[in-house]
C-alpha cells in the first residue's frame, strides 16, 4: 500500500471556521464601535431604519473576537504539541511574529508623527484645525504638564525591570530551569499590572483632558495605545505563565513564550521613546502640575 503521508516539513492545516468567525466578529465590533461612539456623544446611528447607537453591539463583537482568539490559539498550541511545528513551520511562525511587530512599529510611528507635527509646527497645525491658539509655543499656553520625573519615571523603571525579568525567564527556560522560568514570568506579569495601575492613576489625575486640546489628544492617543499594548502583553505573558506551570514549554519547543518575550521587549522600547519624546522633550519649559 502506498504511503499517503506527505514527506515534507510543512504543516497543511485542517479546514477551520476561525478565519470566517474572526472576520464576522471584527466586522460586528467595528459597527458596534461606531454605534458606541455615537451613543457616548448623544447621537444616533441609524441603518436600515434601526438605531444601532449603544454599547452592546461592540461588546458582542468583542466577545466573538476573544472567543476566536482563545479557540484558534488553542488549536495552534495543540498542533505544536502533536509535532506539526517542524523547524520550517517554526521559522515561518517567527517570520509572522516579526512582520506583526513591524506593523506595530508603523502604527506607533503614526502617533509619533501626529505629536511631532503638532509640537514642531504648532501654529500651522492649529490654523488647519481652527480650534485653539497655542501662542506659538509647545506645550500650548495654559497647559500644565505631568512631571516626567515622578510617575512616568517610575513606570519607566518598572518596564525596564520587567524586561530583565522576562529575559531571566527566557534564560531559565533555555537551561531547563522550570523554577526560574515560573518566577521570572510571574514577576514580569506583576510588573505589567503595576505599570497599568500607575498609568490609570496618572490618567485619573492628569491636569488636561483628551478633548479641547491638541496636546491632550496627541498625548492620550500615543500613551493610551501603548497602555493597551501593555495590557495585551501582560495577558500574553500570563497565558505563558499558565502554560509553563503545565509544563508545556521545553528548551527546544517554546515559540509561544518567545513571541510573548519579543512583544514585551517591543513594548519596552516604545515606552522609552514615549518617555523621552512626549514626557521629557514634549513638556520642556511648561508649568508642571502639582497635586
Amino acid at each position: 500500500m502506498a504511503d499517503t503521508h506527505a514527506k515534507h516539513d510543512y504543516h497543511i492545516i485542517d479546514p477551520s471556521p476561525w478565519p470566517f468567525i474572526a472576520s464576522a466578529g471584527a466586522f460586528i465590533m467595528m459597527i458596534g464601535l461606531v454605534g458606541f461612539m455615537r451613543y457616548a456623544s448623544g447621537g444616533q446611528f441609524v441603518m436600515f431604519g434601526i438605531d444601532f447607537a449603544g454599547p452592546w453591539i461592540f461588546f458582542l463583537g468583542l466577545a466573538i473576537v476573544l472567543y476566536v482568539m482563545f479557540g484558534w490559539w488553542s488549536d495552534t498550541i495543540k498542533e505544536g504539541q502533536e509535532g506539526a511545528h517542524t523547524r520550517a513551520v517554526s521559522l515561518h511562525l517567527r517570520y509572522g511574529m516579526i512582520m506583526f511587530i513591524a506593523s506595530e512599529v508603523m502604527f506607533f510611528v503614526a502617533w509619533f508623527w501626529a505629536f511631532f507635527d503638532a509640537s514642531l509646527f504648532p501654529n500651522e497645525a492649529i490654523q488647519a484645525a481652527r480650534t485653539e491658539v497655542l501662542g506659538g509655543q509647545w506645550p500650548p499656553q495654559g497647559i500644565e504638564v505631568l512631571d516626567p520625573l515622578h510617575l512616568p519615571l517610575f513606570n519607566t523603571i518598572t518596564l525596564l525591570l520587567s524586561g530583565t525579568t522576562v529575559t531571566w525567564a527566557h534564560h531559565a527556560l533555555l537551561h531547563n530551569d522550570r523554577k526560574g522560568l515560573i518566577w521570572g514570568l510571574a514577576l514580569t506579569v506583576v510588573l505589567g499590572v503595576i505599570f497599568s495601575y500607575v498609568q490609570y492613576y496618572e490618567y485619573a489625575h492628569a491636569p488636561f483632558a483628551f478633548g479641547g486640546s491638541i496636546y491632550g489628544s496627541t498625548f492620550f492617543m500615543a500613551t493610551g495605545f501603548h497602555g493597551f499594548h501593555v495590557l495585551v502583553g501582560t495577558i500574553f505573558l500570563a497565558v505563558c505563565l499558565l502554560r509553563a506551570v503545565k509544563h508545556q514549554f521545553s528548551p527546544q519547543k517554546h515559540f509561544g513564550f518567545e513571541a510573548a518575550a519579543w512583544y514585551w521587549h517591543f513594548v519596552d522600547v516604545v515606552w522609552l521613546f514615549l518617555f523621552f519624546c512626549i514626557y521629557v522633550w514634549g513638556s520642556w519649559g511648561a508649568a508642571i502640575h502639582v497635586e
